[in-house]
């Protein structure tokens, strides 16, 4: 029996894949499919793929032409693949003509003449831009429009912001720029909120009021109540409304959480997460700079994450000690939250107006997962033992710091009609009701 192998992404599989299936199928007697899985997609810096791998795996599957689907995960796979299956004959379309010609070492390589006049790219074009425009007084909003171009179905329609200092020139040419919301919203499908975390409510139930979808930093608000308000609404106009965390979308934070619970590490029992950053405080004080989220806006999503990813939601008690520089603006320079779970302990400690070690440690009773400062956009970790001969390092590209895999999943949610964040509704509302006892001084103890 001559076996076939080839290789694709098949996203919104068309009839130029099913040709150049059937010719490869052509060219033996079973043939094997292997599809892109989307991490491995997204390592080589291809981000626009709009369906899921299953749905890819289906698609292929249900075209009846493949004997055998195989999932691509990493570099040097289709030499392992060719030699642990028997593979006789590599194929694939002629477009990456000489680009694996070294596999001849292993079997026959044949390239196959593509359909002229489509491609999953030409199709993912062909639909319309989501217009998304841009709220808030951040200069996060430069990165975000950067990001953007990484990702196809996306355009910028332009900036509702009081502080026009903070934007890059290019920002500046947009098409509306504005201070006034509802100019912006008439202009574009969805936006992306990162204004002051008082004012998310606002700008939110505004704009799902005028049926635009939402992208909002975390935390989404910072009362639980105005929270499943805006969740409701959302979900009867049938519109997403996301958080926005962009280290959610790293995949090497991805994978250390898909590593932790797997049991690599045993059974988890604590979890230790520092985020800290230096703002000028005398200036702020004075009224020379702008002021700047508290402490716990800033950074405590980010810290909270992964404890409620890794250990849940439902803990027993905790207790919140804070440095507040402005008691009435709630401005914390520092604040460290200690967590108490049925079998397990966590902590954070973040912070604008001190410096620490920004790291994250997660202990198990085999061993303990390392991730070094800044670990919310790491490109790799540690997962280490008793035994240091055992320990493995893990790497992984990070591009945009998450942000433009954060864009793409929000792109993908609006087109599927399905909320697809990294994020669930259960940690965006356990964030939400510590930043709302942090506020209303429930087991809070001030320094």
């Amino acid at each position: 029996m001559k076996k076939v192998i080839t290789y694709g992404t098949y996203d919104l599989l068309h009839h130029g894949h099913i040709k150049l299936l059937q010719r490869a199928k052509a060219l033996g007697d079973y043939l094997i499919v292997g599809v892109t899985a989307d991490t491995f997609d997204r390592s080589r810096g291809k981000i626009n793929v709009q369906q899921s791998l299953i749905e890819r795996i289906n698609n292929v599957r249900d075209t009846g032409l493949a004997d055998e689907i195989v999932v691509e995960e990493y570099i040097g796979q289709k030499i392992d693949d060719i030699r642990r299956l028997n593979v006789d004959v590599f194929t694939v379309g002629s477009d990456w003509k000489g680009k694996f010609d070294y596999l001849k070492e292993f079997c026959e390589v044949v390239y196959l003449d593509r359909t002229e006049g489509i491609s999953s790219s030409e199709l993912r074009c062909e639909q319309r831009d989501i217009r998304i425009g841009l709220v808030g007084d951040s200069a996060i909003l430069n990165k975000f429009e950067n990001e953007s171009h990484y990702v196809n179905g996306v355009t910028i329609s332009g900036v509702c912001t009081n502080n026009g200092s903070l934007l890059a020139e290019r920002l500046h040419q947009l098409p509306c720029v504005t201070d006034q919301l509802d100019e912006l919203l008439n202009v574009s499908d969805a936006i992306y909120v990162i204004s002051k975390p008082e004012m998310h409510y606002e700008h939110i139930y505004r704009a799902l009021g005028k049926g635009k979808h939402v992208l909002c930093e975390t935390p989404i608000t910072i009362k639980v109540e105005q929270w499943c308000e805006l969740q409701q609404m959302a979900k009867d106009k049938g519109l997403v409304l996301a958080d926005g965390l962009k280290t959610a979308y790293s995949m090497a934070y991805d994978r250390l959480c898909l590593l932790a619970k797997s049991g690599a590490i045993g059974k988890v029992v604590s979890v230790d997460a520092t985020c800290t950053s230096l703002q000028d405080m005398e200036r702020m004080r004075e009224g020379n700079g702008p002021c700047p989220w508290n402490s716990i806006c800033a950074w405590g999503p980010t810290a909270l994450l992964p404890i409620f990813q890794l250990l849940g939601t439902d803990y027993i008690s905790k207790q919140i000690v804070t440095h507040l520089l402005d008691e009435e603006l709630f401005f914390d320079a520092f604040t460290k939250v200690s967590f108490v779970y049925p079998h397990a302990v966590a902590s954070l400690k973040v912070g604008q107006g001190v410096k620490s070690e920004g790291e994250l440690v997660v202990s198990g009773t085999k061993g303990y997962i390392y991730v070094p400062a800044p670990w919310w956009k790491t490109d790799y970790f540690e997962v280490r033992y008793e035994n240091p001969a055992e320990n493995k390092r893990y790497f992984y590209q990070l591009d945009g710091e998450g942000i433009r895999y954060e864009i793409l999943s929000f792109i993908k949610s609006i087109k599927s009609s399905r909320n697809g964040s990294y994020i669930d509704v259960n940690t965006s509302e356990a964030i939400i009701r510590v930043i709302q006892d942090f506020y209303e001084g429930r087991d809070v103890i001030k320094m």
